[in-house]
């Protein structure tokens, strides 16, 4: 006999609760309980001693290197790690048309070609629907691709995983998860009982029959997946699609990663035709800026293997209010007020009765440190209105006392700077190389804020 019972579940993160509560204790959201059944069966599971595993030393653990998956797309996989490693379990989540489907199945066009085998499942559009768009796309060119991109418009957990054996797929696109429901659960696909069940059916799919598969989550209004935290946890990568919906830009970042690095990136440019890989996104960051234009500045930032140019804009105006503003967008906004007050206590800078607005051109978000100086020599150039030189790329991270830090990596940023014509570097003093010297680059050294602001 199976006993029915009533458990509210927080949307945002799973946390389970016997009674209503208004804000979730775990992940502090509110009005995000929702009501369930849950039905647990009395009858017990017996399994044989035989059949249960046994502890084992790793010493008699034999390793292998996992097989890869080449998806043709060399962005997806640089950050996946190298290629999709089969039975592998994937969550990729961004914005309501950000271009995941986009990018899946322009993947899955890519594997066919290879002569791999693929299901593309979608819960919330038709085939004729996901036709339709592969045409626009330019997807099903030729008689043998259509013959070879199997399609299944279905919700049912247990008619998919049916398909995938009839199909005997190896790589799998849930679209979305939370269309799909399991009739094992009496509640609506999208709950979080059926979220959880579906992804651990997926799991276990996965591992046992070595089908690497890719399910697309959407997102909450704060950025995140859908569902339940478990869900980011039960996974063995997470890919998060960032970039303005307006424009073209696209960014694609592992959060997780089991096979590989999650500070690599994916750069993508959305155009008529699809996803564009962009080769090149230090000129794609820099394309369209301003010559002789006072706060501007070139920033080198390093993601994972990859060093990317960057524009550093900042806007300092006098202000009307009692408390000035203080706006950035792609750099951390406490990060920006620090670097205000070691200028205006070190640098002898006073923008007390100032506004001052900072923002990475592009879209992108920037975490890395070593943009600090560039923040504040773009800062002051628009204080005194005097333009930073074009070809110079600013550099460093600076410290309460007004010291300028060492970074890592500077010759791989360096070398990307002389790769695109700059001819002058201000770095930190502490990160002298000899070297350094043998680059087609002017590098300026520079201890401290005075020192850099003299110099420009």
């Amino acid at each position: 006999m199976a006993k029915e019972k009533q458990i509210f579940y927080c949307k945002e993160c799973g946390y389970e609760s016997a009674k209503w509560l208004g804000q979730c204790p775990s992940c502090k959201a509110w009005n995000s309980f929702v009501e369930e059944k849950v039905t647990k069966s009395r009858t017990n599971k017996i399994v044989s001693v035989n059949d249960r595993p046994r502890a084992t030393s790793i010493k008699n653990i034999s390793s292998s290197e996992e097989s890869r998956i080449l998806t043709g797309i060399t962005e997806l996989d640089r950050v996946l790690g190298g290629g999709i490693v089969k039975g592998s379990l994937v969550l990729v989540g961004g914005d309501p048309g950000i271009g995941k489907s986009t990018l899946l199945l322009e993947m899955c066009r890519n594997l066919v070609q290879d002569d791999i085998k693929v299901l593309y499942v979608s819960g919330e559009e038709s085939m004729s629907q996901i036709k339709s768009r592969a045409v626009r796309l330019k997807i099903t060119e030729g008689s043998v691709m259509e013959e070879r991109l199997m399609l299944l418009s279905d919700n049912d957990m247990d008619n998919i995983e049916t398909q995938i054996e009839n199909v005997n797929a190896e790589v799998v696109v849930i679209d979305s998860i939370q269309t799909i429901e399991s009739s094992a659960i009496d509640s609506a696909p999208g709950t979080v009982s059926q979220v959880r069940e579906v992804t651990a059916r997926l799991m276990q799919l996965a591992k046992q029959q070595n089908v690497a598969v890719f399910i697309v989550g959407h997102v909450t209004k704060e950025g995140t997946v859908a569902g339940p935290r478990t869900l980011e946890h039960m996974v063995d990568s997470v890919l998060y699609f960032e970039g303005d919906e307006s424009g073209g830009f696209r960014l694609l970042r592992a959060n997780k990663n089991r096979f590989g690095s999650t500070n690599e990136i994916g750069v993508f440019n959305m155009t008529d035709s699809g996803l564009d890989e962009v080769t090149n996104p230090s000129e794609f960051f820099l394309s369209g800026r301003p010559v002789d234009a006072s706060g501007s500045a070139v920033v080198c930032i390093v993601e994972g293997t990859r060093a990317l140019m960057v524009e550093l804009q900042a806007l300092v105006t006098d202000s009307s209010f009692n408390l000035p503003r203080r706006t950035s967008v792609g750099v951390d906004f406490n990060r920006v007020n620090l670097l205000i007050a070691v200028l205006e206590k070190r640098g002898g800078i006073h923008m007390t009765n100032c506004d001052c607005y900072i923002n990475i051109a592009g879209g992108m978000k920037v975490n890395d440190p070593s943009t600090d100086l560039g923040v504040v020599c773009a800062i002051v150039s628009s204080f005194r209105d005097k333009p930073i030189d074009d070809k110079t790329v600013i550099i460093g991270e600076i410290g309460l006392a007004g010291e300028i830090r060492a970074v890592r990596g500077i010759s791989q940023r360096l070398r990307e700077a002389a790769k695109l014509g700059y001819t002058r570097a201000i770095v930190p003093k502490s990160n002298y190389s000899p070297e350094l010297g043998r680059l087609e680059l002017e590098i300026v050294y520079v201890s401290n804020i005075s020192d850099a602001l003299s110099i420009l």
